[in-house]
């Protein structure tokens, strides 16, 4: 049974996606979840309390979501492709969430100042008011380090900057959809997968196939490699 602070929370967050902070009063979300506006007042000390308390719980969402992910069954490239699935799915289900990993904020949404030190809170014991919650650099890092610790159990001999790097690029690439989502119908697991698998820490042969394109073929490139044998048509001499 949900106890009377996740209550005010989901009464709160639900408010939330009819109206902007500056909008919702707490006698309203108190009366959503069933409880007194005095219950509110003891478990968050406020409108300012709830509202960190609510960021708050967008970030633990988040973050106990990337380890769901991460516990899932497969290999690397599986496990990274399930965190970012569930990044992009989290980012367009809660506001909080989205403008966490983008910092894209509105003014319909709680902007909490920060908080002072933890003695300084008007609610005493265990129920002061929460802490303002990481940035998106600060968020994204954090993932991060959930993914290495996850993966790095499955390669006893891996390269940890490279293993880094590697969970980084998912996570940046899962942010991208996000922030300008796929067309009808694509997912972002399969492209994931595929980025992971060329990663050399991951197994992959450390870059990319040439990709073919509709106008060229990337790849290594005649002033990158080897020149062009003279009268090629791959390169052309000046006048």
């Amino acid at each position: 049974m949900p106890t009377a602070r996740e209550e005010l929370l989901d009464a709160a967050l639900s408010a939330l996606a009819t109206r902007p902070w500056t909008s919702v009063r707490m006698v309203d979300v108190a009366y959503a979840a069933g409880v007194s506006r005095q219950t509110l007042h003891n478990e968050f000390g406020g409108k300012d309390g709830l509202a960190r308390a609510l960021v708050r719980n967008a970030v633990d969402g988040y973050l106990a979501g990337v380890e769901r992910a991460l516990g899932s069954a497969g290999g690397a490239e599986d496990r990274l492709a399930a965190t970012a699935a569930w990044t992009v799915r989290a980012a367009r289900a809660n506001v909080l969430v989205r403008a966490l990993l983008t910092g894209c904020w509105s003014e319909r949404f709680p902007r909490p100042a920060p908080t002072a030190a933890l003695g300084a809170s008007p609610v005493p014991g265990p129920r002061h008011a929460d802490s303002w919650p990481p940035g998106p650099a600060e968020l994204l890092r954090r993932a991060g380090e959930r993914a290495v610790a996850a993966l790095d159990t499955e390669r006893p001999s891996h390269d940890p900057e490279a293993l880094a790097v590697t969970c980084e690029i998912a996570l940046r690439l899962a942010l991208s959809y996000a922030l300008v989502p796929a067309a009808e119908g694509e997912e972002t697991a399969p492209l994931v997968r595929r980025v992971v698998a060329w990663a050399p820490d991951a197994g992959g042969p450390g870059a990319p196939p040439p990709v073919e394109t509709g106008r060229a073929v990337s790849g290594t490139s005649p002033r990158a490699g080897a020149r062009s044998p003279r009268g090629s048509p791959g390169r052309s001499r000046s006048a």
